[in-house]
């Protein structure tokens, strides 16, 4: 490999491992000390070999603020299947060479790079993120971590198989300040052992719900199509798919539980060990139509759901009921919130309930509190044993890489807590899903399982009591679109 190569008209390092060998063998044979940088270039100077090269999968929408977070790197390429919805990014990164579809982005320049960031739809999470980690490269990686369970498996596995990389969920919580107080007080027995768990969202906030559009419209100049289905069964162009909508559409997105999951239910994840769901139930709230019925749209997520998981026992840990709620829907407010005050942020929250209390937290602030409210004043709360994240999520990433370390939320941690997101959607798909049931009389009965309890193998990832289910475990994969091996 050249020293430097050419990526529009930018000349960008080598990466660090063939960077650092001929940095120590050149050093080792001249015989002659290494001057340190600051020497060189004032305080505060960063030299090019203090960079971490990075290539993104989504450079428009949520790709554009994960890479304005650490543009102090060497952003070396971009692909993003639509060129007008990433230009301020191509704006920002000027030199940075630009693509449309990763596979032949990574062709190109995946051996010229340390670090990879995926910020698509989540259909083409693992697909992404794989290669990558197959490679030895670096991961940051959207939440949810994937579109479907399997994939959540293969991700966590593939950073235990190699524990240098360095791998990051973009669930910002992770790396704030309440998700280790939450930790503190409960190690601390501030509310006792934690029974009963309560999480809401005012998701979606895009259209969900109908039934997929039966035809496309006409494609604007500049998106690559092709490359934006990806894995999912082809369906034409239209704008209820991209780029904001992909969410409610199961080919695509996880819905509002995938969306806001991985934030919301974190911190209780991390601090009580829940480790892998053994049941999931789901009601849901379909959209109004003129012919109305108890049905939705079974490639659309639902209006709103509320889901239940189940958490058996950990050691002398209690078991853990979880009661998820969207749409609007919220849970019933705590006895201990005199009627006037806010239950949660308004749109987000969570409420652990133990043995000895009660505690609320706000998905978008960092300041879990006590209930009643008054408790919080009268408390003496424990002292900070957890380390303290001074930078923003995507930076603490990049430091992680320069200090051989993991960040907040590594796929080891992500992928186990995805695969606890994506069981309750599982139980919201089984909700509307014509099981075959054919009889004598007629061989093409169909019967939906409607509010069905699902019972849950975490290790083997298998629904035991409805094996019929267990497609949706994981998912078909496009030809050429395959996830692909270690």
């Amino acid at each position: 490999m050249r020293p430097y190569i050419q990526a529009n008209q930018a000349e960008i390092p080598m990466p660090s491992s063939r960077r650092k060998f001929l940095k120590t063998a050149s050093t080792a044979a001249a015989g002659f000390t290494i001057v340190p940088r600051h020497v060189l270039g004032g305080v505060g100077y960063q030299s090019p070999s203090d960079r971490v090269r990075v290539m993104a999968v989504g450079a428009g929408g949520k790709g554009e603020g994960n890479l304005k977070s650490i543009d102090s790197e060497y952003i070396v390429a971009l692909c993003d299947i639509d060129q007008a919805h990433a230009k301020k990014t191509f704006r920002h990164f000027p030199k940075a060479a630009r693509y449309t579809d990763f596979r032949k982005m990574y062709d190109e320049q995946l051996d010229n790079v340390d670090a990879v960031v995926v910020s698509t739809p989540d259909h083409v999470h693992a697909i992404a993120a794989l290669r990558a980690m197959y490679a030895g490269k670096h991961v940051y990686c959207e939440k949810p971590l994937v579109h479907n369970i399997k994939e959540a498996r293969l991700m966590t596995e593939a950073a235990l198989a190699n524990p240098k990389l360095v791998t990051q969920m973009g669930n910002q919580g992770a790396s704030g300040e309440g998700i280790r107080k939450i930790k503190e007080w409960l190690a601390a027995d501030l509310i006792g052992e934690v029974h009963t768990m309560h999480a809401w969202t005012n998701r979606p906030v895009w259209p969900q719900g109908n039934a997929a559009p039966e035809k496309g419209i006409t494609k604007p100049e500049g998106i690559n199509w092709d490359a934006w289905v990806g894995p999912a069964a082809m369906v034409p162009y239209h704008p209820l798919y991209h780029p904001f909508a992909w969410r409610g559409w199961w080919d695509f997105g996880t819905g509002a539980l995938g969306d806001m999951g991985c934030h919301i239910i974190d911190s209780a994840f991390y601090a009580l060990e829940l480790g892998y769901p053994i049941s999931a139930e789901a009601s849901v709230v379909p959209i109004y139509s003129q012919n109305w019925s108890p049905d939705y749209t079974p490639e659309a997520c639902p209006v709103a759901s509320k889901i239940k998981l189940d958490f058996p026992s950990r050691g002398s840990k209690p078991p853990v009921k979880l009661t998820w709620h969207d749409g609007g829907l919220l849970p019933e407010r705590p006895n201990e919130l005199a009627p006037n005050e806010k239950m949660g942020n308004g749109s987000s929250g969570v409420i652990l309930e133990g043995t000895k209390g009660k505690l609320m937290h706000d998905t978008y602030a960092q300041n879990p509190r006590l209930l009643p409210l008054s408790r919080n004043e009268q408390e003496s709360f424990p002292d900070e044993t957890l380390a303290r994240v001074k930078t923003n999520h995507n930076m603490d990433w990049i430091n992680a890489i320069k200090e051989g370390r993991q960040p907040s939320s590594p796929f080891t941690k992500a992928g186990p807590l995805t695969e606890t997101v994506l069981m309750g959607n599982l139980a919201v798909r089984a909700y509307d899903y014509r099981m075959p049931v054919p009889t004598k009389k007629n061989p093409d009965n169909y019967e939906r399982p409607g509010r069905t309890k699902l019972l849950w193998d975490g290790p083997n990832m298998k629904i035991t009591n409805l094996p019929e289910l267990n497609f949706m475990v994981g998912r078909e994969y496009r030809e050429g679109w395959e996830l692909p091996k270690a």
